[in-house]
Formats: C-alpha cells, structure tokens, sequence
C-alpha cells in the first residue's frame, strides 16, 4: 500500500512538472488531498507527509515563495498518546521514539508593512482513533474531505487569486497548510511560537475549517466576530446571497484560537457539523463545490475590503465555552448549529437514544423542554442541565410550523 501513495503522488508532481501551470479546481485540491492512498493524512505518518509534498508542490506552482524552516515545510516533534491505535502508521524516531509533524508555509511578499495570515489545516484521523465517531469493527481510512481537505483547498484557491491581483497588495500574504490540529492544536500552536514572520506586524488571520458542506440556506457560521471593531461591518456588507451565523468569540476548537491567544485578530469559517463528521464516510463526493465557490468569494472580498486598512484593532472577547453547564443526560441529537432562528433546531439523531425512542425527527425546533424555554443553543443547553439520569420529561418541538410535544426518558 505505501509503495502505490510514493506512486501516486510521484505521478501528481510528475504530472504538474510536465504541463503548464494552469487552473487547479478545488473539487481536485479535495480528491487529491481525500484519497484512499493517503490513508487519512493523521499527523506523523507518511499519509500527512506526501499530503504536505503535494501542498507544497501547488504553493511552488502558485509562485509562493518558501516561508518555513526547510523550504515550505516548518517541522515540530511530539510524543503520541501512551495508547496510539496500531494502525496509525507513525514514523518514529529512533532516538527518542517522537513522532515529527509538519506544517507547510508559504508566502506572498508585496513589501507590505502588514500581512494577513490565511490558515486551514490538512492533516486528519488516519484509521481512526482518538476523535473517530466510528463504531465498526472492521479499520476504515477516515478520508476528511470536509475535515479539512475543503479548508486547504479553499486557502490553495485564494492563494492563487491573491498571487495574480495587483488589487490586494497593501499587505503580505503568508498561507500556512497546519498539521497536528486534530492530535490539539499542535502545529498553529507550534507555528505562534516559532514563527517564521514577525507576528507583531500580522493584521488579521483567517481560517477556514470544514467549509465544504454549505446548506440549502446558504448559512456560514463567522466565529472571531468580536476580535476586531471594524469585522462585524465588513462581514456583512460582503455577505451577498449568504446567511452569516456570527459568534463573537475567538476562542474555538481550531487553529484560529492559537492565534487569538497571540492577541492577533481573527475570522473563523465553518459550515457546520453533519452525520459523516470523524467517520469514513467523509468523502469528496458528498462535499457542495458550487457552495465552496460562494465561500472563497466571500473571504476574498473580505480580504479586498479590508486591505487598505492597516493594522487591525484586537480585542479580547468572551470565551462562549465558559458558560456550557454541566449536564448528566444526553438527548442524543446532534444540534444544527448554523440555525439563527428560535429554539434548538436537529441536524441528525443517533441511533436508539432519548430522541429517536420519542420520536423526534431532524429538522425538528426544540422550544421546550419539560418546563424550560430553549430560546437558542445556550438555553437548550441550560434546560438539559436540570435533568437526571432515569427522568421523563415532555419535549416540544415545532415541526413544519406545528407544535407538537413528545415524552421522552433520559
């Protein structure tokens, strides 16, 4: 098997040296970066290695110039979990038995004084493991073509506009492909620490994780909101034919809170949660191309509004996580966090739990619960706390405009 991914990425390279630099697609970023032969690109492993020759391969064609420690790579050295799964395939040292990630940096230089950092990570769960939500016991490859092949490939696309237009040149560009975000953070943590630019000078940063599942409702959810004066405006003055879920914080599971914690403001885009997320299911098929499009659209104008303005005001916001109560029981739904109207609405319901024994349906609202109000996700998250494992209770739901209430036992 790893004889036909040397393979197989020699032909991509091969492929690219032989033919002129033309338009890559992002539906081909995501099948590349999504193939079986990568086995799930988990950081460490020769999967993440050849999907880091590949990114940088495409930031040499797109004219980036090498911004890491190697060339475009800036590697960083971990201990995996004292129980890493067998199939994972880590490529140990044999000095001290740590694993070595690395992140791919590339970068325009427009002779700036500022420069924005576009970040989106590429590396994913392998065969699975720690983060996996799959049950089976036979192995499968976890693909991630929306976690995160769709963020890289959308970094790659605005890469490549930002290389060609004179437009946007009041700042540098610098593209960073992290590793290690799904082992916590490792690589953007890594890379704030030991940067390669000089970090007081970066105005804003962007990231972009899972991106590739945009909604019929056209929703994106906007997270860092809150870490600059001047994002709300612009955010959505570019918005056009999409709905923005704006959360205010810059504190969140994804690269962006490294740099938040650096003090620097930032953007977070997020298409949301779905039924094949941490599971092999997570295929290039099933992501919305024509819904990546809008999004790279999106950030691009954002770039271009904001590219006359200089170094970006910071500021601090409240970390959201902090007022999640502590509950014993579990509904077991998994919620549509894109949805800006009232109440909690249901993206998916898992198999024999509270919610499908009651009946509840996805795309239903939860409004109540027994005797408690569930206004929004917080106050849905408030009332669950109140309850104890073994009790019943009524759920109402609004389903199609029609209110209707279901028993249901914790």
């Amino acid at each position: 098997m790893r004889a036909l991914i040397i393979v197989f990425v020699s032909i991509l390279v091969f492929s690219c040296q032989e033919m002129k630099i033309e338009k890559v697609t992002m539906k081909e970023d995501v099948v590349a970066l999504a193939d079986d032969l990568l086995e799930g690109r988990e950081t460490g492993t020769l999967g993440e290695r050849l999907a880091s020759e590949y990114i940088a391969k495409r930031f040499k064609d797109l004219n980036l110039i090498s911004k890491g420690t190697d060339g475009y790579y800036q590697s960083f050295v971990f201990k995996p979990s004292s129980n890493p799964h067998e199939e994972a395939g880590f490529i140990y040292s044999e000095e001290d038995s740590t694993v070595t990630g690395r992140n791919v940096v590339g970068y325009i230089d427009n002779k700036a004084k500022t420069t924005i950092v576009i970040g989106a990570h590429y590396d994913h769960l392998g065969f699975g493991g720690d983060g996996s939500l799959y049950r089976e016991e036979e192995k499968a490859i976890h693909n991630g073509a929306d976690d995160n092949a769709s963020g890289v490939a959308i970094l790659l696309d605005l890469a490549e506009r930002l290389s060609l237009d004179q437009q946007t040149s009041s700042n540098n560009y610098l593209f960073i492909a992290f590793s290690g975000e799904e082992m916590g953070l490792l690589g953007s943590n890594y890379f704030v620490k030991n940067p390669t630019i000089d970090t007081k000078k970066v105005s804003y940063m962007l990231n972009m994780d899972m991106v590739g599942r945009l909604n019929e409702e056209k929703t994106i959810a906007v997270h860092g909101v809150g870490t600059s004066p001047i994002f709300k405006q612009i955010l959505f003055a570019n918005k056009e034919t999409l709905n923005i879920a704006e959360h205010e914080s810059g504190i969140g599971p994804s690269d962006h809170t490294s740099f938040y914690l650096a003090d620097i403001p930032v953007l977070h885009f997020f298409t949301g949660q779905h039924l094949d997320y941490h599971k092999p299911s997570d295929d290039s098929e099933k992501l919305n191309y024509e819904g990546m499009e809008l999004i790279s659209n999106y950030i691009y104008n954002i770039i271009t509004d904001l590219d006359d303005n200089g170094q970006l005001t910071f500021r601090k916001t409240k970390n959201e996580s902090e007022d999640v109560p502590a509950f014993k029981v579990a509904l077991g739904v998994v919620p549509d966090y894109l949805y800006t109207g009232k109440g909690m609405r249901i993206d998916g319901i898992s198999e024999d739990k509270p919610a499908q024994k009651a009946g509840l349906e996805r795309g239903d609202v939860v409004v109540k619960l027994g005797p408690h109000e569930t206004a929004d996700m917080m106050g849905y998250m408030k009332a669950l706390s109140k309850f104890e494992v073994g009790e019943t209770t009524t759920v109402t739901v609004d389903r199609g405009g029609a209110l209707l209430e279901k028993k249901v036992t914790f």
